[in-house]
């Protein structure tokens, strides 16, 4: 067998592998979506209830289209089986790339993976459970007198999906700042130095994502900035201990 050849059935075996770790994990998905799939009206429910507990009494949503109705939960249903999958996709992305790393690689990745994927979940739950009781609050309070606010389902899905995102990004501040120091991009010291911009830029930050009502804004920004120093924490923690030279040898007075 030449080298060439060789090499060819190891990139051939690399793509049965990638083939079958993708069906696995498109395949979990699949699974989930179909368990899921009778309760998408109340897994949709669930996702408007912080919608709906701030609507007037006999306030409801609407659906301006002819399938929306339909296809909107299906939707819901889909991105709930892929976050529940997320952590088995996760996994098989692991086992493909793990055995190419090198040891110290192994050892960096696999708890930034897995701290990354915790920390989305909680940008997540903090934005349903923390930012959109007072969003929707401060809207519906707001809203001229006359008009009855009835946000279509699907527009509605749309911003909570982008408010997921953004929050869900917004935690992984943590695990940015490690890399920056893992990776030699910034020191320890030079992220201490900028914790002044970091906590304006976060109120810029709130006051963009959230009403402008200074309780939402802290609501985003003040664990933003409680974040970005836990990661200078873990960064300092994780950073290699200066070693001081060894003292150069006193003569001895006989020689």
């Amino acid at each position: 067998m030449t080298e060439e050849s060789g090499a060819v059935q190891e990139f051939v075996s690399h793509l049965i592998e990638l083939r079958t770790r993708l069906v696995r994990a498109v395949g979990a998905v699949f699974v989930i979506f179909l368990v899921l799939l009778p309760f998408a009206n109340t897994l949709y429910t669930w996702l408007a209830l912080p919608l709906l507990s701030k609507m007037p009494m006999g306030g409801h949503m609407i659906a301006t289209e002819v399938t929306t109705p339909f296809f909107v939960p299906m939707k819901v249903a889909g991105l709930v089986a892929f976050l529940i999958a997320l952590p088995y996709v996760l996994a098989q992305i692991w086992g493909f790339v793990a055995p190419g790393l090198y040891a110290h690689e192994k050892r960096m990745a696999l708890p930034l993976v897995v701290s990354s994927t915790l920390l989305f979940y909680c940008g997540m739950a903090f934005a349903y459970f923390g930012v959109f009781p007072f969003v929707f609050g401060f809207i519906t309070k707001t809203a001229p007198e006359g008009v009855e606010i009835m946000t279509d389902i699907e527009k509605y899905l749309g911003f909570v999906i982008n408010m997921f995102l953004a929050f869900g990004l917004a935690f992984e501040t943590p695990v940015a700042v490690v890399l920056l120091v893992k990776l030699g991009v910034l020191s320890v010291t030079q992220l201490r130095q900028a914790r002044r911009y970091v906590i304006v830029g976060a109120f810029i930050v709130g006051a963009v994502f959230t009403p402008p009502d200074a309780i939402s804004q802290t609501l985003l920004a003040l664990p933003l900035w409680l974040l970005y120093e836990m990661g200078i924490l873990v960064a300092a923690r994780l950073q290699p201990k200066a070693t001081e030279p060894d003292p150069l040898p006193h003569p001895h007075p006989d020689s």
